[in-house]
């Protein structure tokens, strides 16, 4: 780059930065070791006197821990590929015991592979932030104080973590204009670029929604939501199959999972989850794929599953939004997720979710030509109708779509209240 396109560069930066006036600084806090503000501070004697406590084999093992990671990424990612082709199940084991939180946003990448989306695209993500105008960008504002209020980063307003995030999101507004922004995707770059820049961190969004290495997932974000409706579909069945005593009761109460599991889809558990809990699921899903938000889901609900049985409407809505501390252990929660099988399952749900959304169609198909027709084939016509209503129940699995399709961004704000 020359000293005056460098010059040019710098410019554009000031300029945009001009466009926000930054806030005053918030007043120094405590703060964990993540970056949020603690709730209960704790006083420094009694933050020392449990450092000073731990325990030399607890040290001792998180450093070759660390020496094995080293060994295993090389220098900048150098041995990765190589590794992993070589040792497979090692890699996956070792991920989901959880990436060493220094070495975790360099991992990501690895995994994701947006590493090397960012190589084979030099200069378009600046191109994106300080060339192009999105229709989104108000509603990117609007929503940038909602993600990660709580954390030091993002807490001055028009500060340089609120920018970057806004950089985010309007450079993939107008990277996928079908997509563009949707509430809830702030939570998603929020969370990337607590462990990587602001370049990074877009190219693995781009990785994640336009499925680099696993099923893409910018249906979740697409007018209609049609993705977090194939999701909520399959949960509700899996929970009926694992959970059969829990799913009755929940069926009998009247309540599906997009009263209480969406947000689980929409941001990878990172919303309203211990962030703890949500980095380690975010190792495995980027690892794994999306079949881990299923599995830690039914997780949670297997933990709970003798109290949940117990409740009724109101109580069980609160319970399934808001676990107690001791489910979020990731310790804890992670293994039983784990050994819930759900790959195949999950893959003839899809066919089945597919067919329903199909016979669907063609029963609106039917309706409309019916509509058209004489009345003797009118009566013919009805007939194929009943068939295909009797299907799958189609007709029941029909009009719960519809009442997502309706208004999507009521939904959403729904979820993110």
């Amino acid at each position: 780059m020359t000293s005056e396109e460098g010059d040019s560069n710098a410019e554009t930066r000031q300029s945009f930065s001009g466009q926000f006036e930054p806030g005053p600084v918030p007043p120094l806090t405590p703060v964990d070791k993540y970056g949020f503000i603690r709730s209960h501070p704790l006083s420094p004697p009694q933050e020392v006197s449990i450092t000073r406590c731990q325990p030399f084999t607890e040290r001792d093992r998180e450093e070759e821990r660390l020496r094995k990671w080293r060994k295993m990424i090389g220098v900048d990612g150098a041995d990765w590929e190589q590794y992993v082709r070589r040792k497979p199940q090692v890699v996956k084991r070792r991920i989901r015991k959880g990436i060493p939180d220094c070495l975790r946003g360099l991992v990501w990448q690895l995994i994701s592979g947006s590493r090397d989306l960012l190589l084979m695209n030099p200069g378009v993500y600046e191109q994106l932030v300080f060339y192009e105008t999105s229709a989104s960008e108000l509603d990117i504002i609007r929503d940038i104080s909602r993600t990660f209020p709580s954390h030091v980063f993002f807490q001055q307003r028009h500060g340089p973590g609120q920018i970057s995030l806004y950089n985010v999101l309007k450079a993939y507004s107008v990277y996928d204009p079908d997509v563009g922004y949707v509430q809830g995707m702030g939570f998603l770059a929020g969370l990337l670029l607590l462990y990587m820049s602001e370049e990074d961190a877009f190219w693995l969004l781009v990785a994640l929604l336009k499925g680099t290495v696993h099923a893409p997932l910018e249906g979740l974000y697409l007018v209609g939501l049609p993705l977090i409706q194939q999701y909520l579909f399959q949960f509700e069945h899996l929970v009926k199959e694992e959970l059969p005593r829990l799913g009755t009761h929940l069926e009998e109460e009247l309540i599906n999972p997009s009263m209480y599991a969406s947000q689980w889809f929409f941001t990878v558990f990172s919303y309203s989850f211990p962030f703890p809990l949500a980095v380690r699921i975010w190792d495995v899903f980027l690892a794994e794929g999306v079949k881990v938000i299923f599995r830690v889901g039914l997780a949670l609900l297997r933990y709970c599953h003798d109290d949940l049985v117990k409740l009724p409407f109101e109580k069980l809505v609160h319970a399934l939004r808001n676990f107690s501390e001791n489910v979020l252990n990731p310790d804890i929660l992670l293994p039983m997720a784990y050994s819930i099988k759900v790959s195949r399952r999950l893959e003839e749900l899809r066919q089945e979710y597919l067919k329903t959304t199909t016979l669907a169609h063609q029963l609106q198909t039917v309706k409309s030509d019916n509509d058209m027709q004489p009345t003797r084939q009118k009566k013919g016509a009805s007939l194929r109708v009943e068939a295909l209503l009797s299907f799958r129940r189609v007709n029941r699995g029909r009009r719960r779509l519809a009442r997502l399709n309706v208004r999507p961004k009521k939904f959403l704000r729904a979820i993110f209240r």
